[in-house]
Protein backbone atom coordinates (compact mmCIF):
# COMPACT_ATOMS: atom_id res chain seq x y z
CA UNK A 1 0.00 0.00 0.00
CA UNK A 2 1.53 3.24 -1.00
CA UNK A 3 1.76 6.05 1.71
CA UNK A 4 2.34 9.20 -0.77
CA UNK A 5 1.64 10.48 -3.99
CA UNK A 6 4.16 9.09 -6.09
CA UNK A 7 5.93 11.25 -8.79
CA UNK A 8 4.69 8.60 -11.51
CA UNK A 9 1.45 10.27 -11.37
CA UNK A 10 2.26 13.89 -10.50
CA UNK A 11 4.83 14.44 -13.21
CA UNK A 12 2.73 12.85 -15.86
CA UNK A 13 -0.20 15.40 -14.98
CA UNK A 14 2.12 18.48 -15.09
CA UNK A 15 3.16 17.61 -18.33
CA UNK A 16 0.00 16.53 -20.05
CA UNK A 17 -1.48 20.29 -18.66
CA UNK A 18 1.35 21.60 -20.59
CA UNK A 19 1.25 19.90 -23.57
CA UNK A 20 -2.56 20.60 -23.85
CA UNK A 21 -1.80 24.41 -23.55
CA UNK A 22 0.70 24.40 -26.33
CA UNK A 23 -1.51 22.37 -28.66
CA UNK A 24 -4.68 24.25 -28.09
CA UNK A 25 -3.70 27.55 -29.30
CA UNK A 26 -1.88 25.46 -32.51
CA UNK A 27 -5.23 23.44 -33.15
CA UNK A 28 -7.60 26.74 -32.55
CA UNK A 29 -5.40 29.29 -33.70
CA UNK A 30 -6.29 32.80 -32.84
CA UNK A 31 -8.76 31.71 -29.52
CA UNK A 32 -5.88 30.59 -27.22
CA UNK A 33 -6.47 31.79 -23.86
CA UNK A 34 -4.52 35.44 -22.68
CA UNK A 35 -1.02 34.77 -20.26
CA UNK A 36 -2.72 35.65 -17.27
CA UNK A 37 -5.16 32.70 -17.27
CA UNK A 38 -2.42 30.82 -18.49
CA UNK A 39 -0.10 31.67 -15.90
CA UNK A 40 -3.11 31.17 -13.22
CA UNK A 41 -3.75 27.47 -14.92
CA UNK A 42 0.42 26.54 -14.38
CA UNK A 43 0.55 27.89 -10.66
CA UNK A 44 -2.72 25.81 -10.11
CA UNK A 45 -1.89 22.67 -11.77
CA UNK A 46 2.38 22.47 -10.96
CA UNK A 47 1.59 23.49 -7.21
CA UNK A 48 -0.94 21.29 -6.27
CA UNK A 49 0.71 17.70 -8.26
CA UNK A 50 4.85 19.01 -7.10
CA UNK A 51 3.74 19.61 -3.16
CA UNK A 52 1.11 16.41 -3.21
CA UNK A 53 4.29 14.39 -3.67
CA UNK A 54 6.60 16.33 -1.65
CA UNK A 55 4.81 16.71 1.51
CA UNK A 56 3.30 13.46 1.24
CA UNK A 57 6.69 11.79 1.95
CA UNK A 58 8.00 14.52 4.29
CA UNK A 59 4.88 14.61 6.58
CA UNK A 60 4.41 11.21 6.92
CA UNK A 61 7.33 11.05 9.43
CA UNK A 62 5.32 13.80 11.74
CA UNK A 63 3.41 12.34 14.40
CA UNK A 64 0.11 13.00 14.98
CA UNK A 65 -0.46 16.36 16.57
CA UNK A 66 2.64 17.54 14.63
CA UNK A 67 0.88 16.64 11.46
CA UNK A 68 -2.43 18.12 11.96
CA UNK A 69 -0.66 21.56 13.29
CA UNK A 70 1.50 21.82 10.18
CA UNK A 71 -1.77 20.86 7.70
CA UNK A 72 -3.93 23.65 9.66
CA UNK A 73 -1.06 26.41 10.01
CA UNK A 74 -0.39 25.36 6.01
CA UNK A 75 -3.74 25.33 4.59
CA UNK A 76 -4.66 28.92 6.50
CA UNK A 77 -1.39 30.61 5.20
CA UNK A 78 -2.50 29.45 1.96
CA UNK A 79 -5.93 30.98 2.23
CA UNK A 80 -5.02 33.91 3.71
CA UNK A 81 -2.16 34.32 0.66
CA UNK A 82 -4.95 33.99 -1.95
CA UNK A 83 -8.06 35.94 -0.10
CA UNK A 84 -5.10 39.35 0.30
CA UNK A 85 -3.94 38.86 -3.49
CA UNK A 86 -7.88 38.28 -5.17
CA UNK A 87 -8.69 41.42 -2.93
CA UNK A 88 -6.34 43.60 -4.68
CA UNK A 89 -6.59 41.59 -8.18
CA UNK A 90 -10.26 41.80 -8.73
CA UNK A 91 -10.21 45.57 -7.59
CA UNK A 92 -7.66 46.30 -10.39
CA UNK A 93 -9.32 43.69 -13.23
CA UNK A 94 -13.47 44.70 -12.24
CA UNK A 95 -13.03 47.84 -9.80
CA UNK A 96 -14.57 46.19 -6.98
CA UNK A 97 -13.67 43.28 -4.37
CA UNK A 98 -15.63 40.50 -6.19
CA UNK A 99 -15.18 38.41 -9.16
CA UNK A 100 -16.10 38.62 -12.42
CA UNK A 101 -19.76 38.56 -13.51
CA UNK A 102 -20.41 38.52 -9.29
CA UNK A 103 -24.02 38.64 -9.13
CA UNK A 104 -24.74 36.17 -6.75
CA UNK A 105 -21.72 37.71 -4.55
CA UNK A 106 -23.16 41.39 -4.50
CA UNK A 107 -26.56 40.05 -4.05
CA UNK A 108 -25.43 38.08 -0.85
CA UNK A 109 -23.23 41.31 0.57
CA UNK A 110 -25.71 43.89 -0.19
CA UNK A 111 -28.37 41.19 1.87
CA UNK A 112 -25.66 41.25 4.72
CA UNK A 113 -25.20 44.81 4.79
CA UNK A 114 -28.67 45.59 4.78
CA UNK A 115 -29.15 42.78 7.45
CA UNK A 116 -25.96 44.23 9.78
CA UNK A 117 -27.58 47.61 9.33
CA UNK A 118 -30.98 46.45 10.30
CA UNK A 119 -29.05 44.51 13.74
CA UNK A 120 -27.25 47.89 14.57
CA UNK A 121 -30.62 50.06 14.21
CA UNK A 122 -32.42 48.12 16.26
CA UNK A 123 -35.07 47.11 13.55
CA UNK A 124 -34.06 43.36 12.50
CA UNK A 125 -36.73 40.75 11.68
CA UNK A 126 -35.79 37.84 10.43
CA UNK A 127 -38.97 37.20 8.95
CA UNK A 128 -39.39 40.62 6.98
CA UNK A 129 -35.44 40.17 6.01
CA UNK A 130 -36.11 36.93 4.02
CA UNK A 131 -39.39 37.28 2.45
CA UNK A 132 -37.96 37.52 -0.74
CA UNK A 133 -35.83 34.94 -0.50
CA UNK A 134 -36.82 31.11 -0.72
CA UNK A 135 -35.89 28.92 2.52
CA UNK A 136 -33.09 27.12 0.79
CA UNK A 137 -30.86 30.65 0.55
CA UNK A 138 -31.40 32.04 3.65
CA UNK A 139 -29.18 30.37 5.90
CA UNK A 140 -25.71 32.69 3.74
CA UNK A 141 -28.02 36.21 4.21
CA UNK A 142 -28.31 35.39 7.74
CA UNK A 143 -24.55 34.36 8.61
CA UNK A 144 -23.58 37.70 6.38
CA UNK A 145 -25.00 39.82 8.07
CA UNK A 146 -23.79 38.70 11.55
CA UNK A 147 -20.21 38.86 10.51
CA UNK A 148 -21.12 41.98 9.14
CA UNK A 149 -22.44 42.81 12.05
CA UNK A 150 -19.25 42.19 14.13
CA UNK A 151 -16.90 43.23 12.02
CA UNK A 152 -17.86 46.21 10.97
CA UNK A 153 -19.02 45.45 7.21
CA UNK A 154 -15.69 44.02 6.33
CA UNK A 155 -15.44 42.11 3.50
CA UNK A 156 -11.51 41.37 4.06
CA UNK A 157 -12.19 40.11 7.54
CA UNK A 158 -15.26 37.78 6.06
CA UNK A 159 -12.89 36.27 3.44
CA UNK A 160 -9.95 35.62 6.04
CA UNK A 161 -12.70 33.44 8.56
CA UNK A 162 -13.03 31.43 5.13
CA UNK A 163 -9.92 30.88 5.28
CA UNK A 164 -10.27 29.41 8.84
CA UNK A 165 -13.05 27.45 8.02
CA UNK A 166 -11.07 26.13 5.36
CA UNK A 167 -8.19 25.48 7.13
CA UNK A 168 -10.42 23.78 10.10
CA UNK A 169 -12.14 21.59 6.89
CA UNK A 170 -9.05 19.67 6.15
CA UNK A 171 -8.65 18.53 9.66
CA UNK A 172 -11.80 17.32 9.29
CA UNK A 173 -11.33 15.43 6.67
CA UNK A 174 -8.47 13.98 8.12
CA UNK A 175 -10.64 12.47 10.93
CA UNK A 176 -13.40 11.70 9.06
CA UNK A 177 -11.01 9.59 6.49
CA UNK A 178 -9.02 8.07 9.20
CA UNK A 179 -12.09 6.61 10.91
CA UNK A 180 -13.50 5.45 7.28
CA UNK A 181 -10.39 3.95 6.24
CA UNK A 182 -8.83 2.86 9.76
CA UNK A 183 -6.05 4.17 8.48
CA UNK A 184 -4.30 7.48 8.83
CA UNK A 185 -1.71 7.37 6.50
CA UNK A 186 -4.77 7.20 3.51
CA UNK A 187 -6.12 10.55 6.76
CA UNK A 188 -2.61 12.81 5.57
CA UNK A 189 -3.08 11.95 2.10
CA UNK A 190 -6.38 13.26 1.49
CA UNK A 191 -5.59 16.04 4.28
CA UNK A 192 -2.90 17.39 2.24
CA UNK A 193 -4.86 17.06 -1.14
CA UNK A 194 -7.71 19.41 0.64
CA UNK A 195 -5.09 21.83 2.01
CA UNK A 196 -3.62 22.46 -1.86
CA UNK A 197 -6.83 21.37 -3.77
CA UNK A 198 -6.90 24.91 -6.02
CA UNK A 199 -10.78 25.06 -6.10
CA UNK A 200 -10.78 24.82 -2.18
CA UNK A 201 -8.40 28.14 -1.91
CA UNK A 202 -10.05 29.95 -4.44
CA UNK A 203 -13.68 30.02 -2.51
CA UNK A 204 -12.09 31.90 0.30
CA UNK A 205 -11.36 34.80 -1.93
CA UNK A 206 -15.13 35.11 -3.16
CA UNK A 207 -18.38 35.93 -1.45
CA UNK A 208 -20.45 33.22 -2.13
CA UNK A 209 -21.32 30.33 0.19
CA UNK A 210 -19.81 27.42 -1.47
CA UNK A 211 -16.97 27.55 1.56
CA UNK A 212 -19.45 27.73 4.93
CA UNK A 213 -21.97 25.28 3.40
CA UNK A 214 -18.77 22.35 2.36
CA UNK A 215 -17.85 23.17 5.86
CA UNK A 216 -21.37 22.15 7.34
CA UNK A 217 -21.28 18.90 5.00
CA UNK A 218 -18.15 17.82 5.86
CA UNK A 219 -18.81 18.41 9.88
CA UNK A 220 -22.10 16.47 9.35
CA UNK A 221 -20.49 13.81 8.00
CA UNK A 222 -17.59 13.95 10.43
CA UNK A 223 -19.82 13.56 13.58
CA UNK A 224 -22.31 11.31 12.13
CA UNK A 225 -19.10 8.77 11.21
CA UNK A 226 -18.13 9.27 14.93
CA UNK A 227 -21.44 8.50 16.47
CA UNK A 228 -22.19 5.49 14.17
CA UNK A 229 -18.20 4.28 15.25
CA UNK A 230 -18.54 5.09 18.43
CA UNK A 231 -20.09 3.68 22.04
CA UNK A 232 -20.67 7.20 23.07
CA UNK A 233 -24.30 7.99 22.72
CA UNK A 234 -25.85 11.85 24.55
CA UNK A 235 -27.27 14.48 23.43
CA UNK A 236 -24.53 16.31 22.09
CA UNK A 237 -23.04 13.63 20.10
CA UNK A 238 -26.21 12.57 18.50
CA UNK A 239 -28.12 15.93 17.97
CA UNK A 240 -25.02 18.04 16.12
CA UNK A 241 -24.91 16.45 13.33
CA UNK A 242 -28.95 16.32 12.68
CA UNK A 243 -28.07 20.21 13.63
CA UNK A 244 -25.68 20.42 10.85
CA UNK A 245 -28.12 18.70 8.69
CA UNK A 246 -30.82 20.62 9.35
CA UNK A 247 -28.82 24.07 8.82
CA UNK A 248 -27.94 22.78 5.39
CA UNK A 249 -31.91 22.74 3.87
CA UNK A 250 -30.99 26.94 4.52
CA UNK A 251 -27.98 26.86 1.93
CA UNK A 252 -29.28 24.64 -0.74
CA UNK A 253 -32.45 21.98 -0.24
CA UNK A 254 -30.64 18.97 -2.22
CA UNK A 255 -27.86 19.18 -0.23
CA UNK A 256 -29.82 18.62 3.10
CA UNK A 257 -32.14 16.19 1.41
CA UNK A 258 -28.58 14.17 0.29
CA UNK A 259 -27.56 14.62 4.30
CA UNK A 260 -30.50 12.97 5.35
CA UNK A 261 -30.43 10.01 2.49
CA UNK A 262 -27.08 8.87 3.32
CA UNK A 263 -27.76 9.38 7.31
CA UNK A 264 -30.11 6.41 6.83
CA UNK A 265 -28.59 4.70 4.03
CA UNK A 266 -25.57 3.87 6.76
CA UNK A 267 -27.79 3.40 9.58
CA UNK A 268 -29.64 0.50 7.15
CA UNK A 269 -26.70 -0.71 5.61
CA UNK A 270 -23.36 -0.40 7.26
CA UNK A 271 -22.02 -3.29 8.27
CA UNK A 272 -23.05 -4.99 11.36
CA UNK A 273 -19.40 -4.65 12.84
CA UNK A 274 -19.43 -0.96 12.81
CA UNK A 275 -23.32 -0.78 14.04
CA UNK A 276 -25.54 -3.63 15.56
CA UNK A 277 -29.21 -3.66 15.41
CA UNK A 278 -29.20 -2.28 19.25
CA UNK A 279 -27.91 0.70 17.72
CA UNK A 280 -29.36 1.46 14.44
CA UNK A 281 -32.58 1.59 16.21
CA UNK A 282 -31.62 3.67 18.84
CA UNK A 283 -30.13 5.85 16.17
CA UNK A 284 -32.55 5.89 13.56
CA UNK A 285 -35.78 6.49 16.92
CA UNK A 286 -33.78 9.56 17.72
CA UNK A 287 -32.98 10.99 14.38
CA UNK A 288 -36.53 11.08 13.35
CA UNK A 289 -37.91 12.60 16.49
CA UNK A 290 -35.09 14.82 15.87
CA UNK A 291 -35.63 15.87 12.35
CA UNK A 292 -39.27 16.32 12.86
CA UNK A 293 -38.54 18.87 15.24
CA UNK A 294 -36.00 21.09 13.41
CA UNK A 295 -37.94 20.68 9.44
CA UNK A 296 -40.90 22.31 8.62
CA UNK A 297 -43.51 22.60 6.27
CA UNK A 298 -41.67 24.83 4.17
CA UNK A 299 -38.94 22.84 3.97
CA UNK A 300 -40.80 19.91 2.59
CA UNK A 301 -42.50 22.14 0.23
CA UNK A 302 -39.17 23.10 -0.95
CA UNK A 303 -38.38 19.24 -1.65
CA UNK A 304 -41.66 18.53 -3.14
CA UNK A 305 -41.04 21.69 -5.61
CA UNK A 306 -37.52 20.20 -6.45
CA UNK A 307 -39.03 16.81 -7.12
CA UNK A 308 -41.31 18.18 -9.13
CA UNK A 309 -39.23 19.94 -11.47
CA UNK A 310 -36.50 17.07 -11.76
CA UNK A 311 -37.96 16.60 -15.11
CA UNK A 312 -38.03 19.56 -16.79
CA UNK A 313 -35.23 21.82 -15.55
CA UNK A 314 -32.91 20.46 -17.15
CA UNK A 315 -33.77 20.23 -20.69
CA UNK A 316 -35.25 23.88 -20.60
CA UNK A 317 -31.93 25.54 -18.86
CA UNK A 318 -30.22 23.74 -21.99
CA UNK A 319 -32.51 25.25 -24.52
CA UNK A 320 -32.57 28.62 -23.05
CA UNK A 321 -28.80 28.41 -22.89
CA UNK A 322 -28.36 27.18 -26.55
CA UNK A 323 -30.54 30.51 -27.67
CA UNK A 324 -29.38 33.33 -25.37
CA UNK A 325 -26.97 35.93 -27.17
CA UNK A 326 -23.63 34.60 -27.05
CA UNK A 327 -24.51 30.77 -26.07
CA UNK A 328 -23.55 27.27 -27.25
CA UNK A 329 -26.08 26.13 -29.95
CA UNK A 330 -24.56 22.54 -28.66
CA UNK A 331 -25.87 22.43 -24.99
CA UNK A 332 -28.96 21.96 -25.77
CA UNK A 333 -28.04 18.28 -27.14
CA UNK A 334 -26.50 17.53 -24.03
CA UNK A 335 -29.03 15.41 -21.27
CA UNK A 336 -28.38 13.44 -17.70
CA UNK A 337 -27.46 10.33 -20.13
CA UNK A 338 -24.49 12.83 -21.77
CA UNK A 339 -23.45 13.76 -17.90
CA UNK A 340 -24.07 10.87 -15.76
CA UNK A 341 -20.98 8.74 -17.40
CA UNK A 342 -18.61 11.26 -15.95
CA UNK A 343 -19.71 12.42 -13.21
CA UNK A 344 -16.73 12.07 -11.66
CA UNK A 345 -14.72 13.99 -14.13
CA UNK A 346 -16.55 16.75 -14.88
CA UNK A 347 -16.80 19.46 -15.31
CA UNK A 348 -13.37 20.57 -18.18
CA UNK A 349 -11.70 23.05 -17.68
CA UNK A 350 -11.79 26.58 -19.94
CA UNK A 351 -8.59 26.23 -22.15
CA UNK A 352 -9.84 28.61 -24.79
CA UNK A 353 -10.65 32.33 -24.67
CA UNK A 354 -14.57 32.58 -24.22
CA UNK A 355 -16.55 35.37 -23.84
CA UNK A 356 -17.45 35.99 -20.33
CA UNK A 357 -15.62 33.20 -18.74
CA UNK A 358 -13.27 34.98 -16.92
CA UNK A 359 -13.60 33.27 -13.44
CA UNK A 360 -13.84 29.58 -15.65
CA UNK A 361 -10.36 30.56 -17.22
CA UNK A 362 -8.87 31.40 -13.77
CA UNK A 363 -10.10 28.32 -12.20
CA UNK A 364 -9.22 26.10 -15.13
CA UNK A 365 -5.93 24.41 -13.52
CA UNK A 366 -7.86 23.80 -10.76
CA UNK A 367 -10.88 21.53 -12.60
CA UNK A 368 -8.09 20.01 -14.48
CA UNK A 369 -6.87 18.57 -11.32
CA UNK A 370 -10.39 16.91 -10.42
CA UNK A 371 -9.92 15.54 -13.93
CA UNK A 372 -6.94 13.74 -13.22
CA UNK A 373 -8.06 13.29 -9.55
CA UNK A 374 -11.42 11.30 -10.53
CA UNK A 375 -9.33 8.82 -12.22
CA UNK A 376 -8.26 7.61 -8.14
CA UNK A 377 -11.72 8.15 -6.96
CA UNK A 378 -13.01 5.93 -9.54
CA UNK A 379 -10.16 3.16 -9.01
CA UNK A 380 -10.86 3.39 -5.40
CA UNK A 381 -14.86 2.81 -5.71
CA UNK A 382 -13.69 -0.33 -8.27
CA UNK A 383 -10.99 -2.06 -5.16
CA UNK A 384 -14.09 -1.32 -2.77
CA UNK A 385 -17.05 -3.05 -4.78
CA UNK A 386 -14.22 -5.32 -5.51
CA UNK A 387 -13.28 -6.15 -2.28
CA UNK A 388 -16.84 -6.64 -1.25
CA UNK A 389 -16.02 -3.85 1.41
CA UNK A 390 -18.82 -1.26 0.22
CA UNK A 391 -20.72 -1.88 3.98
CA UNK A 392 -17.84 0.29 5.45
CA UNK A 393 -17.60 3.18 3.64
CA UNK A 394 -21.79 3.92 3.20
CA UNK A 395 -21.67 7.28 4.80
CA UNK A 396 -19.78 9.74 2.84
CA UNK A 397 -20.04 7.33 -0.14
CA UNK A 398 -23.88 7.55 -0.57
CA UNK A 399 -22.86 11.02 0.11
CA UNK A 400 -20.85 11.36 -2.47
CA UNK A 401 -22.81 9.22 -4.87
CA UNK A 402 -26.53 10.61 -4.74
CA UNK A 403 -25.62 14.33 -4.80
CA UNK A 404 -23.34 13.75 -8.20
CA UNK A 405 -26.47 11.68 -9.52
CA UNK A 406 -28.59 14.18 -8.64
CA UNK A 407 -26.58 17.12 -10.23
CA UNK A 408 -26.12 15.07 -13.43
CA UNK A 409 -29.82 15.19 -13.62
CA UNK A 410 -29.63 18.79 -13.03
CA UNK A 411 -29.37 21.87 -15.06
CA UNK A 412 -25.95 22.43 -13.11
CA UNK A 413 -23.98 19.32 -14.28
CA UNK A 414 -21.15 21.23 -16.47
CA UNK A 415 -21.12 23.84 -13.69
CA UNK A 416 -18.52 23.61 -11.32
CA UNK A 417 -19.88 25.62 -8.59
CA UNK A 418 -22.38 22.75 -7.80
CA UNK A 419 -19.72 20.37 -8.11
CA UNK A 420 -18.11 22.13 -5.35
CA UNK A 421 -19.51 20.49 -1.83
CA UNK A 422 -18.65 16.90 -2.60
CA UNK A 423 -14.98 18.10 -4.04
CA UNK A 424 -13.58 17.01 -0.15
CA UNK A 425 -15.35 13.60 -0.28
CA UNK A 426 -13.91 12.93 -3.82
CA UNK A 427 -10.56 13.45 -2.53
CA UNK A 428 -11.05 11.65 0.84
CA UNK A 429 -11.86 8.97 -2.01
CA UNK A 430 -9.13 9.43 -4.37
CA UNK A 431 -6.70 9.29 -1.58
CA UNK A 432 -8.21 5.76 -0.74
CA UNK A 433 -7.30 5.07 -4.54
CA UNK A 434 -3.72 6.25 -4.65
CA UNK A 435 -2.64 4.09 -1.96
CA UNK A 436 -4.20 1.14 -3.67
CA UNK A 437 -2.39 1.22 -7.22
CA UNK A 438 0.34 -1.03 -7.47
CA UNK A 439 2.74 -1.86 -10.70
CA UNK A 440 0.03 -3.92 -12.27
CA UNK A 441 -2.48 -1.40 -12.24
CA UNK A 442 -0.89 2.05 -13.13
CA UNK A 443 -0.64 1.07 -16.30
CA UNK A 444 -3.96 2.40 -16.28
CA UNK A 445 -3.75 5.73 -15.28
CA UNK A 446 -1.43 6.50 -18.86
CA UNK A 447 -4.86 5.15 -20.89
CA UNK A 448 -7.09 7.80 -18.58
CA UNK A 449 -3.99 10.53 -19.04
CA UNK A 450 -4.80 9.96 -22.65
CA UNK A 451 -8.67 10.05 -22.20
CA UNK A 452 -8.30 13.24 -20.20
CA UNK A 453 -5.84 14.85 -23.99
CA UNK A 454 -8.82 13.94 -26.20
CA UNK A 455 -11.98 15.20 -24.15
CA UNK A 456 -10.08 18.58 -23.66
CA UNK A 457 -9.30 19.09 -27.02
CA UNK A 458 -12.93 17.78 -28.11
CA UNK A 459 -14.18 20.15 -25.43
CA UNK A 460 -12.00 23.51 -26.68
CA UNK A 461 -13.57 22.65 -29.89
CA UNK A 462 -16.82 22.32 -28.49
CA UNK A 463 -17.22 25.84 -27.03
CA UNK A 464 -16.09 27.53 -29.98
CA UNK A 465 -17.77 25.49 -32.50
CA UNK A 466 -21.10 25.88 -30.82
CA UNK A 467 -20.50 29.53 -30.83
CA UNK A 468 -19.97 29.53 -34.38
CA UNK A 469 -16.27 30.26 -34.13
CA UNK A 470 -14.64 27.20 -36.01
Amino acid sequence: MLHYFPKYFTTKAIALYIIVLMIIPVAFSGYGMSWLWILFGVVEVTSFFYFTNILTKRWAEYSERTFLRQLFITAFVIRVVWVVFSYFFYISMTGKMFEFEAADSIFYHESGLLGASSMRNGTFNIVEFMSGVELSDRGYPFYLSLIYYITGDSIIVTRLIKALIGAFTCILIYRLTKRTFDNPAIARIAGILCMLMPNLIYYCGLHLKEIEMTFLIILFLERTDYVIRSQRYNFINISLPILAASLLFFFRTVIGVTAIFSFFTALAFSSSRILGWGKRILLIVWSVATLSYFIGGKIMTEIETVWENKDTNQSNSMKYRSNVEGGNKFVKNLSGSVFAPMIFVIPFPTMVNTEGQENQMLIGGGNYVKNIMAFFVMFSLFIIIKTHKWRDYLLAGSFMISYLIVIALSKFAASERFHFPVLPILLMFSAYGISQVDRKTKKYYLYYIVFIFIALTVWSWFKLAGRGLV
